[in-house]
């Protein structure tokens, strides 16, 4: 089936900005107005320091360009080398990067760098755990716009490197109405109410009124269905894709055969409660995506460490 996608994510300069943003708040946290007092009293101005970031469990890796921009916040000075790349496989024990820089600016940024590369890490590591667990199918992985406000760039970009896709990447990126939408819709005035079939119809008119160049012309209608009565119906209307919510497994090899027999170029997206034992048989329903909103809202930390500090010696 040939697909049309929301925009799915690589490192890029909104990336650093977003990072950037983050980076800052990070050093205002930690450093205010005043400063590192601990290091600054037991550490000598000037002192060259080197460390490794190295990991403590098996996992992916999410972070490093934007491990840099935070570094750079804390000072020109700091270095960042990697060892590996975003969406590599790492083993506990394996160095990630080594940094060099100013031994007391590289103690004051210790905690935040880690925060970020855990944080980031972590949810690579169960993307690529729910990558791997669909694989045979024709299931592909979504994050959701479950995410930490400021975060969602960064924590779309770590699902793309655990191998995951990236769903819509705010309300501004695509049309997806939802249950509330239609609930909204069924207790308007009846010159202005819709059912889930003419919601999708509006929206498609709506759209298709942009003016020539207009992205929106372009951009993707999704709706959510939670129960097969209203599925023909929305499917003869055609939509992009349809999202399927909270339907159990005999539920979404139903709906995968009504869109084989009415609309097979409409994709199925399956959602609600994913978990990794139940991902791979809702994969072999047939449906063409699963979003997942643990991938982002509770994944665990990679557990990271700064290691080895010492002198540096050039």
């Amino acid at each position: 089936m040939a697909t049309r996608d929301f925009r799915q994510l690589a490192w890029n300069a909104e990336l650093e900005a977003s990072a950037r943003k983050l980076a800052q708040l990070s050093v205002a946290e930690d450093l205010d107005r005043g400063y590192d007092w601990t290091s600054l009293a037991l550490v000598p101005a000037g002192t060259p320091g080197t460390a490794a970031v190295r990991s403590r469990r098996t996992g992916v890796v999410a972070g490093l360009p934007a491990a840099a921009v935070l570094l750079a916040e804390y000072s020109a000075e700091l270095q960042l080398h990697p060892l590996v790349a975003d969406g590599d496989q790492i083993a506990a024990g394996q160095t990630l990067a080594v940094l060099t820089g100013p031994a007391r600016t590289l103690l004051a940024a210790e905690r935040p760098l880690l925060n970020l590369l855990c944080h980031l890490s972590g949810i690579a590591s169960l993307t690529r755990r729910f990558v791997e667990a669909v694989q045979g199918t024709p299931a592909r992985i979504y994050d959701t716009r479950k995410t930490l406000p400021g975060w969602r760039l960064l924590e779309k970009y770590a699902v793309r490197a655990g191998g995951g896709h990236n769903h819509r990447l705010g309300l501004y990126d695509g049309v997806l109405i939802k249950d509330n939408h239609l609930h909204l819709g069924e207790r308007l005035p009846s010159d202005g109410r819709y059912t889930p079939a003419s919601a999708v119809r509006r929206v498609k008119e709506f759209l298709a009124a942009a003016a020539e160049g207009d992205p929106r012309r372009n951009m993707l209608i999704e709706i959510e269905v939670d129960s097969l009565d209203a599925l023909p119906d929305v499917l003869r209307a055609g939509p992009d894709l349809i999202l399927l919510d909270n339907l159990d497994t005999c539920e979404l090899q139903q709906a995968v055969a009504m869109r084989g027999e009415l609309a097979p170029q409409v994709e199925l997206e399956a959602s609600g409660g994913m978990t990794l034992d139940r991902v791979a048989e809702v994969a072999a329903t047939g449906v063409d995506r699963i979003s997942v909103g643990a991938l982002t809202h509770s994944s665990a930390w990679l557990d990271l460490a700064l290691d080895d500090l010492c002198l540096h010696e050039d």
